[in-house]
């Protein structure tokens, strides 16, 4: 019972870390950033120790070389010399320090190589995760980049539905106030075919020829002659069959 609330509760918690870890992922690349640098850190320690083990036997193969070779030239000396005893101990201990020099200088031969190797390992390793890092620095920002292109893709389509509606509005609003001015035009066109013109053509000359008789009353009293309008040529009323005769037989 206890082990499955627990596994409940691991469950619940690791989506939620996974959650975190979608939203941030920039944070997730600099710990593994930082994870790497202590990696390699740690790395280089246990290597700088493998390199000091490879300089102490560089250092016990040289010093058992410069032994060797003394002890094969005392082990000369005293063997020319006829001390056969003393020479016979040099042999012996010429004969160890010689296998222990083979030993050695096998092991810092093999030393060197692990050394080699391992650095190798380092670099390889060290290059291949910076490449991953990298590459994963690339996805992050290509994927901002296409998550803010999809966003604008989306307000562009719906600022082309907002503006399509916007139209639909302002076509009923054009039309509406259309209407407006047909209606206004309609009932301007009413009240001015309702005018009674004849009344207007009335008072019109009334005044024209009350002018007339204050300019007439005006120029008599200032002594001043007006000319009289020309009277309208006389129409000839007579029939034009009387003037011309009776018609002449033929």
């Amino acid at each position: 019972m206890f082990k499955r609330i627990g596994n409940l509760f691991r469950g619940f918690f690791g989506l939620f870390i996974g959650g975190l870890e979608r939203k941030n992922p920039e944070a997730l690349l600099d710990v593994e950033k930082e994870n790497l640098r202590e990696q390699i850190g740690k790395y280089n320690r246990g290597l700088a120790g493998h390199a000091a083990l490879c300089e102490r036997l560089i250092s016990q193969t040289r010093a058992l070389d410069s032994e060797e070779k003394e002890l094969f030239a005392k082990t000369t000396a005293h063997l020319r010399a006829g001390n056969k005893e003393l020479a016979g101990q040099y042999a012996l201990r010429y004969q160890q320090t010689k296998k222990e020099h083979e030993t050695v200088r096998q092991q810092m031969e093999e030393a060197e190589k692990t050394y080699k190797e391992l650095l190798q390992a380092r670099d390889v390793s060290v290059k291949a995760a910076r490449d991953k890092i990298e590459s994963l620095k690339r996805g992050i920002n290509e994927a901002k980049i296409t998550k803010a292109t999809a966003e604008l893709n989306e307000m562009a389509s719906g600022m082309i539905n907002e503006i399509g509606s916007a139209g639909d509005t302002l076509n009923r609003l054009e039309e509406i106030v259309r209407e407006d001015k047909e209606k206004a035009a309609g009932r301007a066109r009413v009240a001015r075919d309702s005018i009674d013109m004849s009344g207007i053509s009335a008072k019109a000359n009334e005044q024209s020829a009350l002018e007339d008789m204050a300019l007439a009353d005006f120029a008599a009293a200032a002594g001043i002659a007006l000319d009289k309008p020309a009277a309208p040529p006389a129409q000839n009323t007579s029939d034009p069959t009387k003037t011309m005769g009776p018609a002449q037989s033929e």
